[in-house]
């Protein structure tokens, strides 16, 4: 066992229907647990004992980060939803129940910023779900064995994969797939596995995927990257599972191969990095010769505080790890729960960015991973002595966007782009007639492969 590991033993995992049988929820009175079972019925409900015993602090609960990081709070529902859900679950009717939490998940974005109506590739009349290809560089991969976690973020914008919603759901079986689509796609550089979290599978699962990246002739692919909660969630992933030394082997097979390799690590909270075995995990990951680049969203009641981002990122790389991102939590699920102003969410990152050496001024923040692209607000301005947001496109659906730089008039309460207004009294902010097209011809191209024609072509 490597130094600093935890005796964790083998993983266990606890689901809506154990939440009597958790331990540290005995302290709830069983009105509370029927309220967490109600919630759990609507939004995810998964943690573990790794989870439950070393990063929540339970003397503060339910104020603990780690707390309202995962487990679901019956103010995250509409006060008419969570009493008939309540009534409901008391009740024992299933099936009507089942249909109330749907309808519910439904009505609150479940897919947010076009990830199936844009950014699932359809080529010769075959969408390929599997996959999303938003910019020009970057392919994501959803590998279906790898769409659950170690445990659930209350506030994951993915929460959809994994509440049955399966017509809705990202998820691919072969990586044949990916390997035609990246041979027919020479502009990708990078491929991105993702999910829920690509390293719940085992090796040898994993492998199967990878592998055929490898042997391909795939020259452009220069990146293969990770997206991963489990250096938080789940260390012994790194350290003591039966697979661990081959999970890094694979990693050092990629760099052999001429490939870099990305761990995108989700850190949201410093007490995620705090336990021995988290700082082990991580340095593991380093001696393959990966990378790990670290990223989160901006979460109320989780890490709305300077400090906590300033001590994350500090610690990041005292570790070795690169501060990456910091996001505006997207406008999906318990969004009113969570959300941040925009205001606010600068005034948060210029406060802890304040405090960081250069080393840790690599992040970029705070983020929207919106529907035209990834939109930072970059400060405010004052022009003849009214304030604006400042907004720059890091990303976009159109490369040409990319650094492109404009205006919204100041606004103290919205948290997403949606919910600002172009400055100077313009009609629309400068990408939306193109996007607004893109949206048109896929509608057109989705009327195609049902075989019916449009009425008009506007």
């Amino acid at each position: 066992m490597p130094d600093g590991a935890l005796k964790s033993g083998a993983y266990r995992a606890f689901t809506a229907r154990d939440i009597d049988a958790i331990p540290q929820l005995a302290a709830l009175s069983a009105d509370a647990r029927l309220r967490l079972r109600a919630v759990a019925q609507v939004l995810p409900f998964r943690v573990n004992a790794y989870v439950l015993e070393h990063l929540i602090d339970w003397s503060r609960a339910p104020d603990d980060p780690i707390y309202q990081l995962t487990i679901p709070q019956p103010e995250m529902l509409a006060d008419a939803d969570l009493s008939a859900l309540v009534d409901l679950v008391r009740s024992g009717g299933e099936a009507e129940l089942q249909a109330r939490a749907r309808a519910i998940q439904l009505a609150m974005n479940p897919h947010p910023a076009g990830q199936i109506d844009l950014n699932v590739p359809i080529e010769a009349g075959v969408e390929r779900r599997g996959l999303q290809h938003k910019y020009r560089q970057t392919v994501l991969f959803f590998p279906a064995q790898g769409q659950t976690c170690h445990a659930y973020c209350t506030y994951c914008f993915r929460w959809a994969q994994f509440v049955g919603l399966d017509d809705l759901k990202f998820a691919a079986r072969e990586a044949e797939t990916l390997v035609e689509y990246l041979e027919q796609h020479p502009e990708v550089t990078d491929v991105l596995f993702t999910g829920g979290d690509p390293l719940v599978m085992r090796t040898s699962v994993l492998r199967r995927y990878v592998e055929p990246l490898l042997r391909a002739d795939l020259p452009h692919l220069a990146h293969i990257r990770f997206g991963t909660k489990a250096l938080a969630y789940w260390p012994a992933r790194f350290l003591t599972d039966p697979d661990a030394d081959d999970l890094l082997r694979l990693f050092g097979e990629i760099q052999a191969a001429g490939k870099h390799v990305a761990v995108m690590a989700h850190y949201s909270h410093p007490r995620e990095l705090a336990p021995p075995a988290a700082a082990a995990a991580l340095q593991r990951v380093r001696d393959s010769g990966a990378v790990v680049r670290c990223q989160a969203p901006l979460v109320r009641r989780v890490n709305d505080d300077p400090a906590v981002w300033a001590d994350l990122w500090r610690t990041q790389v005292r570790l070795g790890a690169v501060p990456y991102y910091m996001f505006i939590e997207r406008d999906t699920g318990p969004k009113e729960y969570f959300k941040v102003p925009l205001a606010r969410a600068l005034q948060i990152y210029q406060g802890a960015y304040r405090q960081l050496s250069g080393l840790c001024r690599s992040v970029r923040g705070p983020s929207m991973s919106a529907t035209p692209g990834k939109i930072l607000v970059d400060g405010v301005t004052e022009i003849e002595g009214k304030p604006y947001f400042v907004l720059r496109m890091l990303q976009g659906r159109n490369p040409e966007w990319v650094g492109r730089i404009f205006l919204a008039e100041y606004d103290p309460d919205a948290a997403w782009v949606s919910e600002l207004r172009p400055a100077f009294g313009a009609p629309d902010f400068f990408y939306a007639d193109e996007l607004a097209e893109l949206s048109r011809r896929r509608a057109r191209v989705r009327l195609d492969m049902l075989g019916a024609t449009p009425a008009t072509e506007a």
